[in-house]
């Protein structure tokens, strides 16, 4: 395999960043335990109450010196590929260059599409020319654009984004198609909902898709969105993990928290780390299970206990 990885591994969380008390103390957790980023999901409806990601991680950003923020995944068929591009370089600016631009095409709750009054079945089409149109934009100066979605001439949007050539895109995203797009148009892949084995073989197809499109020698960010409940009991974090995510995404998730989620002690997360870094993983994003007070008190037993085992993948 020719893509270029990091070399070290770095750890964040996703929260839903509900208040500016919860993002005060999510800011404040992250930085007193070593973590490197906070990173937010995005819905215009959903099965339970989600603010808009950019607000959030722009107060998060403000309330530190050091976290890189990131959207895991901003739907970016849902919207104006030219106002996305407007509010992800003002993000890259208000973060002073510490946003990753994580965008996935949905499609899990067409409700939302036709809310926005964008066809499901042109999600696709509409994340790649969206991707397309959105460099352009933060190139910093006048550009046209003649698509299938979008048409515009000499559009010159000011100010460009604060990192040269606009923040990383990371895209998301299972399918085939999706993960050539990754390869051809992202500067990462976000997965989520995967198998070890799943992600080894989807950086498999992202590979030559990459180096089809010429970009092989460029750095390519490989990051999981990884459920995890730590418990010391197997089976007692494998029934709260599925009544929590059952109630999350309305359908019985047992056979897939089964499959996909960290579950155990510090131990058995450690060794479901271990797995995902040998597959490639080098940016993992804790989705921590439970109630505020549960998700603190594993992220805290998480660095002192899981973290320690780790240091040979994680450096320190």
């Amino acid at each position: 395999m020719a893509l270029k990885l990091d070399k070290t591994v770095k750890f964040g969380v996703t929260a839903r960043l509900s208040t500016r008390g919860v993002i005060r103390r999510t800011v404040a957790l992250l930085e007193e335990i070593g973590f490197q980023s906070l990173w937010a999901g995005d819905h215009i409806a959903f099965t339970s109450p989600i603010l808009d990601p950019m607000l959030g991680l722009s107060q998060a950003a403000a309330l530190s010196d050091s976290l890189t923020v990131g959207t895991a995944v901003y739907l970016l068929p849902l919207r104006s590929a030219a106002a996305a591009a407007k509010l992800a370089a003002s993000l890259d600016h208000l973060s002073e260059g510490r946003f990753i631009f994580g965008v996935g095409a949905g499609g899990e709750f067409p409700r939302e599409f036709a809310a926005c009054g964008v066809p499901v079945k042109e999600r696709g089409r509409r994340m790649s020319e969206g991707i397309e149109v959105v460099r352009k934009l933060w190139s910093g100066r006048p550009v046209s654009h003649a698509g299938r979605i979008w048409r515009f001439e000499d559009v010159h949007m000011q100010p460009g984004p604060l990192t040269p050539g606009g923040p990383p895109i990371w895209c998301g995203g299972r399918s085939e198609a999706a993960l050539g797009r990754a390869g051809r148009q992202g500067d990462g892949w976000i997965s989520y909902v995967v198998t070890p084995e799943q992600f080894a073989a989807g950086l498999a197809t992202i590979d030559p898709a990459r180096a089809e499109a010429g970009r092989a020698a460029e750095p390519f960010g490989t990051a999981h969105l990884l459920f995890c409940r730590m418990d010391d009991s197997h089976d007692r974090a494998l029934d709260d993990a599925t009544a929590l995510l059952s109630t999350r995404y309305a359908m019985d998730f047992r056979k897939a928290a089964q499959r996909y989620c960290a579950l155990g002690n510090p131990d058995a997360i450690a060794a479901t780390l271990r797995k995902f870094h040998a597959a490639g993983v080098r940016h993992f994003i804790l989705d921590m299970l439970g109630t505020p007070e549960e998700r603190e008190a594993q992220l805290r037993r998480f660095a002192k206990e899981v973290r320690p085992q780790i240091r040979d993948i994680a450096g320190g």
